[in-house]
């Protein structure tokens, strides 16, 4: 089989590291190479951007800035190793990548829909995931579990009403695209939501492998 992106998107505290892990087990299973990364990050330049976004420090940052910030860490993320990855025949497992953008920049931010295309096309080269697994979880619920992992970072000290934008930017932007989407409900326990993740990763690799 040829290479292909698949990521994973969610709000805060809905568990997204968890599921990752049992989403690459099960690519693996089936004979690919998962190249595994993280947005903000997965490179220097990547990594070093992430500290600066998510400082709790710098609460001035406006949103165009942001948005940039975001998307110069995705440029380089997608030409030093996704692309390298896709074109060797390799699958890249990402938690976040573009549509993140469009739920926190433009649903939070309220960044407006199409700069965030023009973005996703010059700077993230139109690169697209094959399937995007979306963890939904209660803005409170999501919250409460994030607030047990420490002091919170930049993004996760906004409001309530900041993170119902960016729940309902995800939920829509699944609606819009109902093929690549598959919308799990992260609010159950961790095994239950594993267990639907890794369903709908064998489901679309069995898809993949049918003529």
């Amino acid at each position: 089989m040829n290479g292909c992106l698949i990521t994973i998107e969610g709000g805060e505290g809905a568990g997204k590291s968890t599921v990752l892990e049992s989403v690459r087990a099960c690519i693996e299973a089936h004979g690919q190479v998962v190249h595994v990364m993280r947005e903000p990050g997965g490179t220097a330049l990547g990594e070093g951007i992430r500290n600066l976004v998510l400082d709790p420090a710098l609460r001035g940052v406006c949103a165009e800035s942001e948005l940039l910030l975001m998307f110069a860490a995705r440029a380089q993320l997608v030409r030093e190793r996704i692309l390298p990855a896709l074109a060797g025949g390799d699958w890249v497992l990402s938690d976040r990548f573009t549509d993140a953008s469009y739920a926190y920049q433009g649903g939070g931010r309220g960044q407006p829909a199409q700069r965030i295309a023009d973005l996703e096309h010059w700077a993230a080269a139109d690169v697209l995931p094959a399937l995007t697994l979306l963890l939904d979880v209660p803005v409170a619920q999501g919250l409460a579990r994030a607030g047990q992992r420490g002091h919170p970072d930049r993004i996760e000290s906004e409001q309530d009403a900041f993170f119902e934008r960016v729940r309902e930017a995800y939920r829509a932007r699944a609606r819009a695209e109902p093929t690549r989407f598959r919308v799990i409900d992260a609010s159950r326990d961790a095994a239950s939501v594993r267990t639907d993740a890794v369903a709908a990763v064998e489901a679309f690799i069995a898809a993949r492998a049918t003529p």
